[in-house]
């Protein structure tokens, strides 16, 4: 495992004689912090985005897949936060959990046998989830950005 000052002093020497800034530093810091080590990447699938599904604009239908699952994902945004209700299929199995992750926080969850989950006030902005399965490499979707 890299660690962090190593890998930024390995950044610094690459990049000449001019020191990277701070801020450029912790961001660099911040983003190192959301990889998670072995996952497989779902991509959104071809004709799906996010786009409205309800009259009022506040919620919306995203759906990704890879290695066999899909994550099927609806993101309502209310009051200032985020809501996630997903699902998962086919079902990925027992012990199963799933976290719900923004740069600030991450809610985990277990799947129900039918493959549904829900996760609650989340911080509007950025938004990812990632499928740990016993067993198989977790599985995150790429990040998607909620704007209320």
């Amino acid at each position: 495992m890299i660690n962090d000052e190593y890998f930024l002093a390995a950044l610094r020497l690459a990049s000449g004689n001019d020191p990277i800034p701070q801020h450029v530093s912790a961001a660099a810091r911040d983003a190192y912090r959301l990889r998670v080590p072995l996952a497989v990447t779902a991509v959104h699938a071809e004709s799906s985005t996010i786009r409205s599904v309800r009259d009022d604009d506040n919620s919306h239908l995203v759906r990704f897949v890879a290695d066999g699952l899909t994550f099927d994902l609806e993101v309502t945004e209310g009051d200032g936060l985020i809501d996630v209700a997903g699902h998962i299929s086919p079902y990925p199995g027992e012990g199963t959990l799933v976290d719900v992750r923004s740069p600030h926080m991450t809610l985990t969850r277990r799947i129900a046998q039918t493959g549904h989950f829900v996760a609650t006030g989340l911080p509007p902005g950025w938004l990812s989830v990632v499928c740990h399965r016993p067993g198989h490499p977790p599985i995150q979707t790429t990040w998607v950005r909620v704007r209320p």
